[in-house]
């Protein structure tokens, strides 16, 4: 996939964040007609069967079950470096190794609000990734200061379902979060370095149990730069076995239910990361003669984006009646690992990389609402 072909395809369309689609989990489908009479709702247009309300929501039937606490850790194998310095005066780091690329993300999600008309779900994260190179990069500025230095994500984030009626519902979310190589302590970068918002909203139809879509936007960095992307969602079940789930074009999920407890998941998404990096050392610009360039600050800090492409497959399996397992295995495409100057006004790309794509593993461990529960509330998974 050339780099012009993804640009192209960031274009016609953007990605839903990892928030926005488990806040469309925490919204299972209802028994249709329902167990139990639903409240009144100030909402008009809504469908009654046998006197009991019906709104729409973005889940289908076959969904899988909501997720309120998540862990989950992914490897990957050594692969290939090579950068390239984008300005005079740097050096290149070519046909190096990384040993080591791993993430660690710990999320939770709490419906704060949970009636039929209105749905408001809190969440919170903690994502860590953490490189180390060979050779070991101890004249280059980029691999120095981040080998053995965990690159960290803390968020908190509000996520809002509001069915219209029994066809229309709308969704949106906000996210701040502190992201890069901060410390707790550190006491030369204030938050508003980290500080990192995005926002989505989305408008949907619910067809049928069965068949859910709607179209949107997204604001934030999920390509790498702040920007904004258009987003379709469209959720379809097609048989007791069968679905899909889709934020296209940036995620394609075929989904076959094997069993209540047994899913499995085929396809592939795109996933952007945005670092703001510490330097170790002062980055001086500096023209062919030696001189410092004119004009530009030297650097203390970069703004890492990182973008890449991953074709997947997933097995999610029920444990205990609370808890459930996933596994994924897949093929990592490294479409970006760019340093650019967050220091001069120009936002210059100071240093282009390209990872050699990779076999990746990664194994999950979340808590969902107990079936019982559920079915004493006339929900179904």
């Amino acid at each position: 996939m050339s780099r012009f072909s993804l640009r192209t395809l960031t274009l016609m369309s953007g990605l839903w964040g990892a928030g926005t689609l488990l806040a469309q989990a925490q919204v299972q489908e209802r028994v249709y007609p329902p167990a139990a009479p639903l409240p009144a709702d100030s909402a008009a247009g809504g469908k009654r069967l046998n006197d009991k309300q019906i709104f729409a929501n973005p889940s289908v039937l076959g969904m899988g079950p909501s997720k309120g606490l998540i862990v989950r850790y992914e490897r990957m194998p050594r692969f290939r470096i090579d950068s390239k310095a984008q300005v005079v005066g740097l050096a290149n780091y070519d046909d190096a190794r990384a040993t080591k690329n791993a993430r660690l993300s710990i999320k939770g999600y709490i419906p704060a609000w949970n009636r039929p008309h209105l749905k408001v779900i809190v969440g919170l994260s903690y994502e860590r990734e953490e490189f180390q190179f060979t050779p070991k990069p101890t004249e280059y500025e980029l691999y120095n200061s981040i080998e053995d230095k965990g690159l960290k994500s803390t968020a908190a984030q509000i996520a809002i379902i509001r069915p219209v009626d029994d066809v229309h519902w709308y969704l949106a979310r906000i996210k701040g979060e502190l992201s890069g190589d901060y410390t707790y302590t550190e006491g030369s970068m204030g938050v508003n370095d980290y500080f990192r918002f995005s926002a989505e909203a989305i408008y949907g139809w619910k067809r049928s149990p069965n068949f859910s879509w709607g179209v949107g936007f997204q604001y934030g960095y999920t390509f790498g730069r702040l920007s904004l992307y258009p987003a379709l969602i469209y959720n379809r079940t097609f048989n007791s076995h069968w679905g899909i789930e889709a934020l296209a074009p940036a995620r394609i999920t075929m989904r076959y239910n094997s069993s209540d407890k047994s899913i499995f998941y085929a396809g592939y998404t795109v996933d952007g990361y945005n670092y703001i990096i510490k330097l170790r050392d002062e980055l001086e610009r500096r023209n062919p003669d030696g001189s410092l360039v004119s004009g530009k600050t030297p650097l203390r800090t970069l703004e890492l984006r990182e973008t890449e492409v991953k074709f997947r497959g997933r097995w999610e399996h029920e444990i205990l009646s609370f808890l459930w397992g996933a596994a994924e295995v897949g093929y990592r495409y490294n479409y970006a690992f760019d340093a650019f100057d967050r220091t001069n006004a120009d936002r210059e790309k100071i240093i282009d990389s390209k990872f050699a794509g990779a076999p990746y593993a990664s194994l999950e461990l979340f808590i969902t609402p107990p079936r019982k529960l559920l079915e004493k509330a006339g929900v179904r998974r």
